[in-house]
């Protein structure tokens, strides 16, 4: 926990960009890796509960139901929270000056434009959310429709965190930008304790709770992202002397504008990448489709939203390293240091590598099948779930290098190409070779996810060549 001496908040927040590389990033990203795992977690509880439910068919509807639903969440929840892209690069920027109110007025309109437009989103969320859930969903075919009643029911407890969720990732982007990334890592272990308690009262009716069953998780998850907001909150409010955010002069149309522009492209590729996985989970659902329609289990749905709870807790890292990453390219911009932004990248590059290939090793291969056997419990399921998770345990280590040169592109402020760079992947080969490989060539889901796999392969040979190219150290922010 922070001291309440300003003083000594002060005189902690720097970075000693003369110490050894690995030793830096590994100091910075660390707090970060954690806080963003733990975040993940949240949704890994919701899972594990649901596999718990007493009725095996409602547990793998349920699992069903969350990954359409997450999708649902993050194209809201997500893009707005994107603002903590153009909040951390511009913070980072300003620090690196030595200009502690011009960081301090970022803040201050990252929390408003959030704070407004959280709950303008949840208005608009609340219509359009259901309709979108059955889009994604359509039960026409298909024999999973207790999967989209539980979608909808999730969901519209999920809405109301938008607000909590989006204006915590600016006052996250804050803190990253100027190098305190252990805050969040707090906010997101209080989150987790309070959702795990949550899950288990609302889930089974415990302790006096109601029995809600599946939707349960999205009433602790909504509950349990409004004590994140609050911690994070606390921590802005014990820096108000050193950064000044908390005044009206600091509100100001141009800066929002300039964190707009850094911002918009990242929320766009948010929106393009939750679009395309809104498709990839339509033509997963397409396999579970039965000609007798009678009421069965979903278990491509299932399968394919534990395999990607699994594996994000492993993208949830690699992004934390970038995110650690753009702090460090962004401050060397500042500094007027291009040099350092590129040492810092290729050397968190390197550790990806090596940290997420053992990573991808691990959970690919040599336990397979014990964390298969740990997150369902239906045979089919298990099943379903083999060679996909082999397949994408392999692709691990470029996937790190994908989402790490994307971070640190985001950093140094070249958001637009990343995010035109998405949506050219996702529609132009991950949601076409998906449906190619998975329905029209008959591969099923060992299809699905070797598109999923040459897509991962894709992104990271774009990222590279685009950060090697060096044209982002000409963009001033």
């Amino acid at each position: 926990m922070p001291t309440r001496r300003m003083a000594s908040v002060s005189n902690d927040t720097s970075i000693d960009f003369d110490a050894p590389r690995v030793r830096t990033i590994i100091k910075l990203a660390t707090p970060t890796v954690f806080a963003m795992l733990l975040q993940s977690i949240v949704n890994e509880v919701d899972v594990v509960f649901f596999s718990h439910l007493p009725d095996k068919a409602e547990a793998s509807n349920a699992q069903a139901a969350l990954f359409p639903s997450l999708v649902i969440v993050w194209l809201f929840g997500g893009s707005l929270g994107a603002i903590s892209v153009g909040t951390q690069a511009l913070t980072a920027r300003r620090y690196a000056e030595k200009n502690r109110d011009a960081a301090g007025a970022v803040l201050s309109n990252a929390v408003w434009f959030t704070l407004i437009g959280g709950v303008v989103l949840s208005i608009v969320g609340s219509f359009a959310i259901p309709a979108l859930l059955r889009a994604m969903m359509s039960t026409k075919g298909n024999c999973t429709p207790q999967a989209l009643g539980i979608a909808i029911a999730y969901s519209r407890w999920r809405i109301l965190g938008f607000v909590s969720m989006a204006t915590t990732q600016a006052i996250k982007g804050f803190f990253d930008g100027i190098g305190k990334t252990s805050y969040h890592f707090v906010a997101s272990l209080l989150m987790n304790v309070f959702n795990i308690l949550f899950c288990w009262m609302f889930l089974f009716g415990k302790l006096g709770a109601p029995v809600m069953g599946a939707p349960g998780a999205g009433l602790a998850a909504f509950a349990s992202t409004w004590i994140g907001f609050f911690v994070m909150t606390y921590y802005a409010w014990e820096h108000r002397a050193e950064f000044k955010p908390i005044r009206w002069t600091n509100l100001s149309r141009s800066l929002i504008w300039d964190m707009l522009k850094l911002s918009v492209p990242a929320a766009i590729a948010t929106i393009l990448m939750m679009f395309g996985f809104g498709l990839f989970s339509k033509i997963v659902g397409a396999l579970d489709v039965h000609p007798d329609c009678a009421p069965g289990e979903a278990v491509n749905g299932a399968a394919t939203t534990d395999i990607i709870e699994v594996l994000k807790l492993t993208f949830t890292a690699c992004i934390a390293f970038g995110t650690a990453t753009a702090t460090l390219v962004s401050q060397s911009m500042g500094r007027k240091r291009p040099d350092d932004a590129v040492a810092f990248a290729w050397t968190s590059v390197r550790l990806g590598l090596m940290i997420f290939g053992v990573v991808g090793l691990l959970e690919g291969v040599v336990f397979r099948r014990p964390l298969i056997e740990f997150i369902s419990q239906s045979p089919a399921v298990r099943d379903a779930m083999m060679t996909p998770m082999l397949i994408m345990g392999i692709v691990t280590p470029l996937i790190s290098v994908a989402l790490i040169l994307s971070e640190a592109l985001f950093g140094a402020g070249e958001t637009k190409f990343v995010a035109g760079a998405q949506g050219l992947l996702v529609f132009g080969w991950l949601v076409p070779g998906a449906w190619f490989l998975g329905v029209k060539m008959n591969m099923g889901l060992n299809g699905i996810f070797t598109a999923a796999c040459v897509y991962a392969v894709l992104a990271s040979v774009t990222m590279t060549i685009k950060f090697r190219g060096g044209a982002w150290k000409k963009i001033v922010i």
